[in-house]
């Protein structure tokens, strides 16, 4: 029930209430007025809260409530920790996701990888994928077993050699979720940046395993490109850093900071680390050490290979007999050039349908300013044959060895010695 509260106000306008709800203003006969305001209900007066049982609001020792901790700890502004509207400025805030922006946001950004892409069956070396499997599974397995357990592999061989195409399927066949980076990502105008990104890839490949119940890696390919030391290359900051992090990574795997307070309940899931590269002994020595990296070299066989082209070449009809016939008549190639060689057979055909919708000078207009409604010629891939195969086999030795032969760095800079 409402409850009135008399006032004593100078002699201007008094408030008498006419209802429970509405009042009149009348001017009073002497010096002073009364008014009468209704006051809240007992009910109201009570602090209104998110849930009767939400800790949020509860506050700690000096005051401060659970996200402003929050905050503090994720090392960020409002984005990732949530916007409460009223609280900071529309413009920051933003009306995208609502009025309270959701305090998961960050997680649900993609940075993960995912292989739908490799569609087919394709062939992976039995030695690649034992020493793969066994490296991933021993990380999870570390707490239950009695032994030291490198936390990083590096795969390491010669160029166009497929280590990160066989690393891949193996991620599919096992379905791990995998955080992958590359060598030109270890490197920043800014110190220090390329660390913390390795960190903060580490933890969101944790939180994978946390929140999805996938198991998922830390993947950095080519990683002698970014941190070997080629001849007279100079080691920069970010250079030294990123090695300290990755040797950090593998003394502490289950304490990844980046920047935040310590909580002692932030314990990060171990996480396994691939690492592919052509020359692992440009890398410093005590991070390739064999308690911190498992190394593994890859140079496939010669039935690795078969059994690989095989793959490949298995939807075009190509037998077989003729597959070693191709291995044998270009011996001594990286994986690669075998797939480079049916790639060169589709050059006659894509120059045919170039012709077929108006030449060179059209092509622009045709392909990327058609209507919807205009269809553009169709494209009919060329038939694969042993001849095709060995002709564009031909052709691509030759350019490799023009480029090995001819050497004009050397022609237009004659004053540098052999």
């Amino acid at each position: 029930m409402a409850k009135l509260l008399l006032l004593v106000r100078p002699p201007y306008l008094s408030v008498i209430p006419t209802s429970s709800n509405s009042f009149s203003f009348k001017k009073p006969p002497h010096s002073l007025r009364f008014s009468c305001v209704r006051c809240c209900n007992s009910d109201d007066e009570k602090k209104k809260k998110l849930s009767e049982q939400s800790s949020w609001e509860t506050k700690d020792s000096e005051g401060r409530d659970y996200l402003y901790r929050l905050g503090a700890e994720a090392d960020n502004m409002n984005i990732a920790v949530g916007q409460r509207a009223g609280i900071i400025d529309d413009v920051f805030a933003g009306n995208f996701l609502g009025r309270d922006s959701d305090i998961v946001f960050d997680y649900r950004q993609k940075v993960t990888r995912s292989f739908q892409y490799l569609q087919g069956d394709y062939y992976i070396a039995p030695l690649f994928m034992d020493k793969v499997v066994t490296h991933i599974t021993k990380n999870y397995l570390s707490h239950l077993l009695n032994a030291k357990v490198p936390l990083i592999l590096g795969i390491w061989g010669g160029k166009g050699q497929g280590k990160t195409f066989q690393t891949e399927l193996i991620f599919r066949a096992m379905g791990v979720e995998p955080v992958i980076m590359s060598a030109g990502e270890l490197e920043s105008e800014n110190a220090g940046e390329p660390g913390r990104l390795i960190r903060e890839r580490y933890r969101t490949a944790s939180k994978v395993v946390q929140n999805q119940g996938k198991m998922s890696c830390l993947m950095i390919n080519d990683i002698d490109a970014g941190l070997g030391r080629f001849g007279n290359t100079q080691m920069t900051v970010n250079n030294q850093i990123v090695v300290g992090t990755l040797m950090n990574l593998c003394d502490n795997p289950t304490r990844v900071s980046i920047g935040q307070d310590w909580r002692e309940a932030d314990v990060t899931n171990r996480i396994p680390i691939i690492v592919t590269g052509n020359d692992l002994s440009t890398i410093y020595a005590p991070l390739i050490r064999d308690g911190r990296m498992d190394k593994f070299y890859w140079q496939p066989n010669q039935e690795d290979i078969l059994n690989i082209v095989q793959r490949m070449y298995e939807k075009d009809g190509i037998s077989r007999d003729e597959v070693e016939k191709v291995v044998k008549t270009f011996p001594n190639q990286a994986l690669d050039f075998y797939g480079a060689l049916r790639s060169r057979t589709y050059d006659r055909s894509i120059l045919k349908w170039v012709d077929d919708i108006g030449g060179a000078e059209s092509f622009t207009s045709k392909f990327l300013k058609r209507r919807k409604d205009q269809n553009l010629p169709v494209f009919i891939p060329p038939e694969q044959t042993i001849d095709a195969l060995l002709e564009s086999g031909y052709s691509l030795l030759k350019e490799q060895q023009l480029i090995m032969e001819t050497k004009l760095s050397k022609e237009y800079m004659k004053n540098i010695e052999d």
